[in-house]
């Protein structure tokens, strides 16, 4: 029989729901900073649900109730289409690459959470991850050209499916208490900017632009280090040093 607990569990995950609708409402006021903090809550709970559901053991309780499809659903609306519905109508680029670019975000990101691959062995992500929030953010942030906007979007939409490992910053234990303390950094930098109305001042950007560079980047890395001529060149190079 669920408990209270159980059902809580499924109740804060459906609350990105809520989440959801409130940042489209603000999208649709041009609240931009206000939009982001939305997503920036369903962001925080997708980040402690799991970690719960698998603490209350809700799957076996609830074997009925199937929460990761609930999950995928939820983050399709705040990871996808929120992010897309901001490319259309930000102001980000003009309407003939802005509207094509979204479609691009809507459509890519549906397809990749179909995807039974996405996930490796070290619990990482295979192709880029669909975290178009965390794209568009930066985007608004540093309100680069309008070419740069929609050739940055490309560039994600074609990694989706490339065999190429992104980092997931809890679940991959190599690295991790690097990652997640980049994580923290990266959370401080975001929520600084969104208090300056997505227009901090440029060492916010700095911080900003380096920890998203690192977590762009590291899965790759540590990707090419399991390599076996990589491996290879690496002990000898630790032997040579002995």
């Amino acid at each position: 029989m669920p408990s209270a607990k159980t059902w809580s569990v499924h109740l804060l995950t459906a609350s990105g729901s809520a989440f959801a609708l409130l940042a489209a409402l603000a999208v649709m006021r041009g609240a931009w900073a206000e939009t982001f903090i939305w997503l920036g809550a369903a962001l925080f709970v997708d980040g402690i649900d799991g970690p719960l559901a698998r603490s209350f053991r809700v799957g076996e309780r609830m074997p009925w109730f199937d929460g990761a499809i609930l999950d995928l659903v939820i983050d399709y609306a705040t990871y996808v289409f929120i992010p897309a519905l901001i490319v259309a109508r930000s102001g980000l680029m003009p309407p003939i690459l802005a509207v094509p670019c979204a479609i691009l975000v809507a459509v890519i990101g549906a397809l990749y959470f179909a995807d039974t691959r996405m996930k490796t062995r070290e619990n990482g992500f295979r192709g880029f991850p669909a975290v178009w929030n965390m794209v568009v953010f930066l985007l608004m942030a540093f309100w680069p050209p309008a070419i740069v906007s929609a050739a940055t979007i490309v560039v994600f939409a074609a990694l989706t499916f490339a065999p190429i490992e992104f980092i997931h910053p809890v679940r991959v234990r190599r690295l991790r208490h690097v990652t997640l303390a980049v994580t923290a950094l990266w959370a401080v930098f975001s929520i600084w900017t969104v208090v300056e109305e997505l227009r901090p001042a440029w060492p916010v950007l700095l911080g900003l632009g380096a920890s998203t560079a690192y977590l762009t980047v590291v899965g790759a890395v540590l990707q090419a280090a399991r390599r076996p001529w990589i491996a290879k060149r690496a002990n000898r190079a630790v032997r040579g040093s002995r």
